[in-house]
């Protein structure tokens, strides 16, 4: 398998996004390394305890990246196309290895996923209902980020890069969407490549390069190749305006930078238990709260076989929690809008394999708006239910879950965790609370992270 050796577009920007967030310390105090001082100082700051959390997450990392003490510290990288949403926040086009030592990055190997799966044994069958709509007969790594769970996929894309012959063994998994090149473009401001049309701006920039990549080089006489060299002369301007930037708007980035983890834009798990343990205050982790044990929500969308249609197709979720009978039950529903019109090179009739995640012990009673389906199962100490889901073009659908809500659940004390999907952002969600003396509570919020009731 050739191997691809330079600085390719979204390692470098993964490499960029870690340097930023501990360039504010590394200004203050790595110099002296006295990056224990500063987790002291954290501590004691009259600052929220999310934000503590963030920084001293920041702080170790910073710490782990750069004091390994002659060792190199090994990263697996994955890129997720979230214009193609998978449980785990994206299709895996493409995966890099990253080697830093004492804070300077020894190596880069980029993989295209592609042809890397061409090593990998058919051993591994595909889940429901991946054979039927992907028409494949096994598992590999482009598709192994199925579960809503980050710990789990990076354990899956570390399995699946050894059974595809893979020789390193790696420190940490780090999973990065395209927006995250948005939010670089945000702070630069519009980009331009030397040999190629047009600019790039925070809102183009991720649709104007798959067109580039998938289309427009023909057009331009380029190699295919050479479709995807217009990545890195990119990626370097973008880094060449960065790095001269002032310190406060460095500071500025490194605040966009934060609100990417925020939003599981980027995901970490680390095989260093304190950092790991750290990285999980501050819920950067990606993880399914397996623990939760009141009402509980979490819907995750897989794209199976539309294309990057994601793009065009907006979501609103609707839960109602309902304590005024006597069993208490729940109607949860998913709206789906495709907003393209037309079939194109990028888009056609929607489909998605949906999960809802709800409290164990909850039971189904009705379900509409699927296609097929609905399959039952229980993982992550949570129960769902999925469903296959097809959106026409320019059609709007709904598909609607009723289900009693066990009876450990009350409104007296009512608590309800909703946890994003990675890769889905500004999702609009409905939230209805009837209690057991008819009284309602209505609540209405744009789920970018995380939300507690």
């Amino acid at each position: 398998m050739a191997k691809k050796r330079s600085v390719t577009f979204w390692v470098t920007f993964w490499v960029i996004s870690i340097i930023m967030l501990v360039a504010w310390f590394v200004f203050l105090q790595v110099r002296n390394r006295n990056l224990a001082f500063l987790n002291r100082v954290v501590s004691v700051a009259p600052i929220s305890q999310e934000s503590q959390d963030d920084l001293h997450a920041l702080v170790d990392m910073a710490d782990y990246v750069l004091k390994t003490n002659g060792e190199e510290k090994v990263f697996l990288i994955l890129f997720q196309n979230n214009m193609e949403i998978r449980p785990g926040g994206g299709f895996i086009g493409s995966f890099g290895v990253l080697k830093v030592k004492d804070g300077q990055v020894t190596d880069f190997i980029s993989h295209d996923v592609s042809n890397f799966d061409g090593r990998i044994p058919p051993i591994v069958a595909p889940p429901y209902p991946m054979k039927e709509t992907l028409k494949i007969d096994s598992l590999k790594f482009r598709d192994s980020n199925y579960a809503p769970d980050f710990a789990e996929n990076a354990r899956q894309a570390e399995y699946f890069y050894h059974l595809g012959e893979g020789q390193e063994q790696f420190d940490g998994v780090v999973a990065i969407t395209t927006n995250v090149l948005s939010s670089f473009l945000k702070m630069t401001g519009p980009v331009t490549v030397p040999g190629y049309p047009g600019e790039y701006t925070a809102d183009n920039a991720v649709l104007g390069l798959e067109e580039q990549v998938e289309k427009n080089f023909s057009d331009q006489g380029v190699d295919r190749g050479d479709r995807k060299a217009i990545m890195n002369p990119l990626a370097h301007e973008i880094l060449n305006r960065v790095r001269n930037f002032s310190l406060a708007r460095k500071y500025e980035l490194f605040q966009v930078i934060l609100e990417d983890l925020r939003r599981k834009d980027i995901q970490l798990a680390f095989k260093d238990e304190i950092l790991q343990q750290r990285v999980e205050r501050a819920h950067w982790d990606g993880k399914m709260d397996s623990l939760w044990k009141d009402d509980y929500l979490m819907a995750v969308d897989a794209n199976l076989g539309a294309w990057k249609s994601d793009y065009y197709v907006k979501r609103s979720i609707e839960h109602t929690a309902d304590f005024s009978s006597a069993v208490p039950h729940a109607t949860t529903s998913i709206t789906y809008t495709h907003t393209a019109t037309e079939k194109s090179w990028l888009t056609k009739d929607y489909q998605t394999f949906v999960r809802f995640y709800v409290p164990k012990g909850s039971w189904l009673t009705s379900v509409s708006g699927n296609t097929t389906g609905p399959v039952f199962g229980e993982e992550f100490g949570k129960k769902y239910i999925g469903t296959l889901v097809q959106v026409k073009l320019g059609e709007t659908k709904t598909v609607t879950i009723d289900y009693d809500l066990p009876q450990s659940i009350t409104s007296d004390a009512y608590d309800l965790k909703i946890q994003k999907q990675p890769g889905l952002n500004d999702v609009p969600v409905g939230i209805h609370l009837i209690r057991k003396n008819g009284e309602r509570e209505d609540r209405n919020i744009v789920l970018n992270q995380d939300f507690l009731w």
